[in-house]
């Protein structure tokens, strides 16, 4: 049962990253070369996708930790990304070139609950049910990075010949990835179904009154949120630094999939690495990392360089994903383990991102791609150094029948 779950939510993790590469690691250039939207416009998108994911994430979260290892919600994730294909060509785009807005909310709804919201979801999912089966999270995670890699090389290549033919891709990935939940048996103890059972709303409100929360929630708001708005519209920038923006697109396209199959590598190391150091040590390292590699791409010059600088995240986005869940898992109640991710990670990661998004795009229309990165690489490595006094010591486990309430007391 064990060697077989982890087989099939790998197989899972591959699929969703898969359909989730097709449709967005050239969004960005998707949005600037086939739709004609110009920075300050594209920064938009992203915060409304944000606003629209950021809604989502809470109730996904509460959603998960009431179900439990029941996988109910990777069901109904995986049948409304079926419909990606249809929808990025027949609604969204057109909707795009008739008016930025509406196609901006109607586009959010659909990114923030079928992807940038299920995304963690699928994670906290899938780390509940390695912790119950005995196996590492990053070695599923693994062939996450993987199926993002396989994707992405391609889809630079594919994007130059139709765009449409990536977001079809993504529509048959999520065929695979309903058939694979579908078939995919996951035992539910009576103990589990109790303590899923005993999660109430009041839980999640009462996170907010732990003060070791909100230092975590300082070092996600400060650090963590930084790399998606880095990295949102970096293959415009990469793309400009060749001859034509085609040879761009396919340069990057290669880039992206190198660096996530160094990625997928890294993430069958990195639980070794955050067993070694610790959680908290762990993620500071990866908020340094981060700093260096956002000041590097505004410092260096030339496609190789900056090459070299956009790989270190294959090196830091492992060791954060995995630190994370340990982190939150040693230091919190692991019933709450989704809510947790969803709400600590990836809420306030979201709302550091909206209100970076369009202040990031404006700065790159009006001061360029090199500058802004020095601005946004300073920032991180302040908040890092905040973090190495803030972030709880110590990777002791907390008692499970510990309850929030008794952390609230204390």
């Amino acid at each position: 049962m064990r060697k077989n779950t982890y087989v099939r939510l790998s197989a899972f993790f591959f699929f969703f990253f898969v359909s989730w590469s097709a449709c967005y690691s050239l969004f960005a250039i998707w949005l600037g070369q086939e739709i004609h939207l110009n920075g300050e416009a594209t920064g938009i998108i992203f915060g409304i996708n944000a606003a629209f994911t950021l809604l989502m994430q809470p109730l996904y979260g509460y959603i998960s930790d009431k179900l439990g290892t029941r996988k109910d919600l990777l069901v109904y994730l995986s049948g409304i990304l079926i419909f990606t294909g249809p929808f990025f060509i027949y609604v969204y785009g057109p909707l795009l070139k008739f008016n930025v807005v509406i196609g901006a909310i109607v586009g959010g709804i659909f990114l923030g609950v079928g992807y940038l919201a299920s995304c963690g979801a699928v994670e906290s999912y899938i780390e509940k049910i390695s912790r119950k089966y005995d196996f590492e999270y990053g070695r599923a995670r693994m062939w996450g990075s993987l199926g993002w890699a396989v994707a992405t090389f391609f889809a630079g290549q594919l994007f130059n010949i139709n765009p449409s033919y990536n977001f079809w891709i993504a529509s048959i990935a999520a065929i695979v990835m309903f058939l694979i939940i579908l078939t995919t048996k996951v035992e539910v103890t009576d103990v589990e179904a109790k303590n899923a059972d005993s999660v109430t709303v009041k839980d999640v409100f009462n996170l907010f009154k732990l003060k070791d929360f909100w230092f975590f929630v300082i070092f996600v708001l400060g650090i963590t949120c930084v790399y998606g708005v880095y990295d949102q519209q970096f293959p415009r920038y990469f793309a400009e630094q060749f001859a034509t923006v085609k040879l761009g697109n396919q340069m990057f396209g290669y880039l992206n999939s190198f660096q996530v199959f160094l990625e997928a590598g890294m993430m069958f190391l990195a639980p070794k690495i955050v067993n070694k150091i610790g959680a908290r040590n762990s993620l500071l390292l990866a908020g340094f990392l981060m700093a260096f590699r956002i000041t590097g791409s505004g410092l260096v010059d030339g496609p190789i360089l900056i090459s070299m600088m956009k790989l270190i995240h294959s090196f830091e986005l492992p060791i954060m994903l995995v630190s994370v869940f340990k982190y939150l898992d040693a230091n919190f109640e692991s019933r709450l383990s989704s809510i947790l991710y969803l709400v600590g990670f990836q809420f306030f990661g979201q709302i550091g991102t909206i209100g970076l998004s369009s202040l990031v795009g404006k700065m790159y229309d009006s001061l360029g791609f090199k500058i802004t990165y020095l601005y946004l690489g300073i920032f991180v490595c302040v908040f890092a150094v905040i973090s190495v006094f803030t972030l709880k010591k110590g990777d002791s486990q907390i008692t499970k029948t510990n309850s929030i309430d008794a952390h609230v007391q204390s």
